[in-house]
């Protein structure tokens, strides 16, 4: 889809500009591709997330625009929030408040991979959040993980090791969204090196022998993946 110009393609565009823009440019054969991936979104203009980052890039950064734009509740809106966002003045309390209105997957993911793991506090947010009770909330916990392990090239080993007993108690939890995240956070930290891919693979092994479902299902997809050809061969290159 090539967007249209108009009044809110300009840098300095106004949150309802914004809007405006998104309702112009939405489809509904696009909110129905939302259903395929299980993403309930709550009231979507069926805008594709391609379209939203070019978007973003013409509108550039601003920290006030992404809070307006996340205080509208659309789907499309909030995901734009995660685009045009200033990472550094992300405040803690901003990450809480936006993490309580977490309410569908591509929203978690979205936020910690192009906001949230950048921020100031990112590291701060995992254990937190992992103690949730509500499951996107808790699957930001992992999906902060799993982005922090794929962007945050500084961080040291210690803090991803620091982060294993997270994903050990995590790997109880069947919900869905939760299980996915946990596994996922588990994988991206054993592919980052040798050493984390000793300690991911020893607690891949331990939950695969586990006497819960959930927590065998994990283990077990994430040591057949982390013991790989492509992994070790990835890990022994570098």
């Amino acid at each position: 889809m090539t967007p249209r110009k108009g009044d809110g393609d300009r840098a300095g565009a106004s949150a309802d500009d914004a809007l405006a823009w998104l309702e112009r440019h939405g489809t509904k054969k696009q909110i129905a591709e939302l259903a395929r991936y299980g993403i309930d979104a709550a009231r979507p203009f069926g805008v594709p997330v391609g379209a939203l980052k070019t978007y973003a890039k013409q509108l550039g950064k601003d920290h006030a625009l992404a809070r307006a734009l996340w205080g509208s509740g659309r789907y499309e809106a909030r995901l734009l929030a995660a685009f045009v966002d200033e990472p550094a003045r992300v405040t803690s309390k901003q990450m809480d408040d936006w993490a309580r209105d977490f309410d569908d997957w591509a929203t978690v993911d979205t936020v910690c991979f192009h906001l949230f793991d950048r921020a100031p506090a990112a590291w701060k947010k995992p254990k937190p959040w992992a103690a949730a009770r509500a499951e996107f909330k808790k699957r930001a916990a992992f999906a902060l993980l799993w982005s922090l392990s794929v962007h945050d090239r500084d961080a040291p080993d210690d803090a991803f090791l620091a982060a294993l007993p997270l994903i050990e108690a995590g790997a109880r939890d069947d919900r869905n969204f939760v299980k996915k995240g946990v596994d996922m956070a588990l994988r991206a930290i054993g592919k980052r090196n040798r050493a984390l891919n000793e300690a991911a693979v020893a607690l891949a092994a331990r939950l695969g022998a586990s006497d819960d479902g959930t927590a065998r299902w994990i283990g077990r997809h994430a040591h057949r993946e982390l013991t790989g050809a492509a992994v070790r061969k990835r890990l022994t290159g570098r």
